[in-house]
């Protein structure tokens, strides 16, 4: 299964590679969310240095949709839905291996923006073990929760307007823990409140990959 998983997400990190949309589209996307929040928030300076850690979530999430969006509609085009079940793969291993693509492209993300909150919102990233292991967490959480609702509209003529629909209510927690988690992070608060958060978020992200990789089969043959 592992060895079908880097197969899988070697192959939608090379396509990504190619098309270079997380680069052209997706990254440019993201900042500029962070623009026009610092124009809308600017003049009231403490505002945007409280919800820094809500911003730069809000912003991770929207445009991961983009990059999920994408990853489910690789498998749309030419038969390679057909391709995969006929491949003789573990479904549990391509779902691991599609969430580990966007999951990657994902984090790369976070880097960018992390770099953007600094600069424009100047932020004070102090808990940085922290701040690594809630984007880990979170970034698992979405990517496979994702990943799994992608499969579950697969097929679907409106899939592009079902997916968020879908997905947005189901990592609202996920959105909450890691806003929390990046609070106490950015303002050196209790350490232990935030590691619970990121906690709480590794737990989503293992009950998600789980489900993905036991039910990836039978969302694959039925779509």
């Amino acid at each position: 299964m592992w060895r079908d998983a880097l197969l899988v997400a070697g192959r939608d990190l090379r396509i990504e590679g190619r098309s270079r949309v997380a680069t052209s589209q997706v990254a440019p996307f993201a900042l500029l969310m962070l623009v026009l929040f610092a124009f809308a928030l600017d003049p009231d300076r403490n505002l945007l240095e409280e919800v820094t850690a809500g911003l730069f979530w809000t912003a991770v999430l929207f445009s991961g949709l983009f990059a999920l969006g994408r990853s489910a509609a690789l498998d749309e085009a030419d038969g390679v839905r057909d391709g995969l079940r006929l491949s003789g793969l573990e479904p549990g291993g391509i779902f691991l291996g599609k969430a580990a693509a966007v999951a990657v492209q994902l984090l790369a993300l976070e880097v960018v923006l992390a770099v953007g909150v600094v600069v424009l919102y100047g932020a004070d990233p102090r808990g940085l073990g922290l701040l690594v292991a809630t984007c880990v967490a979170a970034t698992g959480a979405v990517a496979a929760a994702g990943t799994l609702y992608g499969a579950l509209v697969s097929g679907i003529r409106v899939r592009e307007t079902m997916l968020p629909l879908l997905l947005l209510p189901a990592l609202a927690p996920v959105l909450i823990g890691a806003t929390r988690a990046f609070e106490v992070a950015l303002d050196s608060g209790p350490a232990l409140r935030g590691w619970a958060w990121c906690g709480l978020l590794a737990a989503f992200a293992i009950l998600y990959s789980l489900a993905g990789a036991l039910a990836y089969g039978a969302l694959l043959e039925g779509s």
